[in-house]
Protein backbone atom coordinates (compact mmCIF):
# COMPACT_ATOMS: atom_id res chain seq x y z
CA UNK A 1 0.00 0.00 0.00
CA UNK A 2 1.37 3.25 -1.10
CA UNK A 3 2.15 5.96 2.07
CA UNK A 4 0.24 9.24 2.70
CA UNK A 5 1.82 12.24 2.04
CA UNK A 6 2.30 12.61 5.85
CA UNK A 7 3.65 9.31 6.59
CA UNK A 8 6.43 10.09 3.29
CA UNK A 9 7.37 13.53 4.82
CA UNK A 10 8.06 12.26 8.21
CA UNK A 11 11.38 10.63 6.31
CA UNK A 12 12.65 14.33 5.45
CA UNK A 13 14.69 15.30 8.74
CA UNK A 14 16.91 18.11 9.66
CA UNK A 15 20.02 18.29 11.49
CA UNK A 16 22.23 21.87 11.80
CA UNK A 17 25.06 19.58 11.92
CA UNK A 18 24.37 17.74 8.70
CA UNK A 19 24.45 19.76 5.54
CA UNK A 20 24.18 23.04 7.71
CA UNK A 21 20.87 21.80 8.19
CA UNK A 22 19.09 20.94 4.73
CA UNK A 23 16.62 18.60 4.70
CA UNK A 24 18.12 15.23 4.48
CA UNK A 25 16.95 11.79 4.31
CA UNK A 26 15.93 10.08 7.65
CA UNK A 27 19.07 11.66 9.64
CA UNK A 28 21.27 10.12 6.91
CA UNK A 29 24.14 12.05 4.83
CA UNK A 30 22.07 12.14 1.70
CA UNK A 31 20.58 15.50 1.23
CA UNK A 32 16.97 15.73 -0.19
CA UNK A 33 18.19 18.24 -2.98
CA UNK A 34 21.07 15.64 -4.24
CA UNK A 35 18.35 12.72 -4.48
CA UNK A 36 16.33 15.51 -6.80
CA UNK A 37 19.00 16.40 -9.06
CA UNK A 38 19.60 12.55 -9.79
CA UNK A 39 15.96 12.55 -10.40
CA UNK A 40 16.25 15.58 -12.72
CA UNK A 41 19.55 14.37 -14.66
CA UNK A 42 17.74 11.26 -15.72
CA UNK A 43 18.40 8.65 -13.39
CA UNK A 44 15.79 6.15 -12.10
CA UNK A 45 14.96 5.57 -8.82
CA UNK A 46 16.15 2.13 -8.87
CA UNK A 47 19.66 3.57 -9.96
CA UNK A 48 19.25 5.84 -6.87
CA UNK A 49 18.30 2.63 -4.83
CA UNK A 50 21.32 0.65 -6.30
CA UNK A 51 23.87 3.73 -5.07
CA UNK A 52 22.56 3.81 -1.49
CA UNK A 53 21.60 0.22 -0.31
CA UNK A 54 19.99 1.60 2.57
CA UNK A 55 17.79 3.97 1.14
CA UNK A 56 13.83 3.00 0.08
CA UNK A 57 11.43 3.67 -2.75
CA UNK A 58 9.40 5.60 0.26
CA UNK A 59 12.14 8.25 0.58
CA UNK A 60 12.30 8.41 -2.58
CA UNK A 61 8.56 9.66 -2.70
CA UNK A 62 9.05 11.80 -0.02
CA UNK A 63 11.93 13.49 -1.72
CA UNK A 64 9.24 14.70 -4.54
CA UNK A 65 6.44 14.84 -1.84
CA UNK A 66 9.12 17.85 0.03
CA UNK A 67 9.92 19.68 -3.41
CA UNK A 68 6.21 19.36 -4.52
CA UNK A 69 5.08 21.53 -1.16
CA UNK A 70 7.92 23.98 -1.68
CA UNK A 71 6.82 24.29 -5.18
CA UNK A 72 3.09 25.14 -4.47
CA UNK A 73 4.79 28.15 -2.26
CA UNK A 74 6.84 29.47 -5.09
CA UNK A 75 5.95 32.33 -7.66
CA UNK A 76 8.22 33.29 -10.42
CA UNK A 77 8.45 36.68 -12.07
CA UNK A 78 8.87 36.28 -15.68
CA UNK A 79 10.78 39.21 -17.72
CA UNK A 80 11.32 39.77 -20.91
CA UNK A 81 14.62 39.48 -22.49
CA UNK A 82 13.78 41.85 -25.46
CA UNK A 83 11.75 44.47 -25.76
CA UNK A 84 9.41 44.26 -29.04
CA UNK A 85 10.31 46.56 -31.61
Amino acid sequence: MQMKHEQLIDRITFNPEIFGGKPIIRGRRLAVEHVLDMLAAGDDPATILMGYPWLEPEDIQACLVYASRLARHERIELFPTALAS
